[in-house]
């Protein structure tokens, strides 16, 4: 069933992915999931003040960071201060995090850990590949997974950097997503959301191109 209490809403913020050595001018999604009262904070890109003005007075309990490559977390920390709310990152992508924000404390991420927010549940499922510690979002309720970068419309999200591996986010794929009901909303990372069911059929065709 819908869930009629939970709002998902979009803010998007632009500016640079660096990884390897390498800058990308990217725009990232940011996801405010709640309700008039509270909210958790689903990625926290390039600027918070956009991010800000979206929460306006509402409790945030907690930032919630898909993975740890910089252009999701850059203002994690400001919005943290900001907010006193938690950050949340799962342990996997600790030596990311730590490439942005040193040895600043956060709260870890753990599989199959849930998030109370307006009147329902948001679960965390950890979907390695694209980063050891990628993590999506899922609220059976309202049918809507935050899939961060492990599933795009059009595909999985990229492996070629370093701590990433295809073969692994296929098998998050296999095991975590893609046998979601087939309305699920998936919002993505960056770029337009999309559904399971929409992606799910595609599957064999992204094993045999390779990315």
């Amino acid at each position: 069933m819908a869930h009629d209490g939970l709002k998902v809403e979009n803010i998007v913020t632009s500016g640079i992915f660096a990884l390897d050595g390498g800058e990308w001018e990217v725009d990232n999604n940011i996801w405010i999931v709640g309700n008039n009262e509270e909210v958790y904070i689903i990625d926290a890109a390039h600027n918070a003040t956009p991010i800000m003005n979206a929460v306006g007075g509402r409790k945030v309990k907690g930032i919630l960071c898909t993975h740890a490559h910089n252009d999701h977390i850059t203002v994690a920390p400001e919005l943290s201060r900001e907010f006193d709310a938690p950050i949340f990152v799962h342990p996997g992508d600790r030596m990311l995090w730590e490439e942005t924000h040193g040895d600043l404390k956060h709260e870890e991420l753990v599989d199959g850990q849930r998030f109370d927010i307006a009147g329902t549940e948001l679960i965390v499922l950890n979907t390695p590949g694209h980063s050891p510690g990628s993590c999506s979002f899922y609220v059976p309720e309202a049918a809507e997974l935050f899939s961060g970068d492990t599933l795009f419309q059009g595909g999985p999200g990229a492996t070629g950097r370093k701590y990433s591996s295809f073969d692994t986010i296929i098998e998050s794929l296999k095991t975590s997503i893609l046998d979601l009901p087939a309305e699920t909303t998936v919002r993505t990372g960056h770029g337009d959301h999309t559904t399971v069911g929409a992606e799910a059929p595609h599957l064999e065709e992204w094993i045999k191109r390779g990315y």
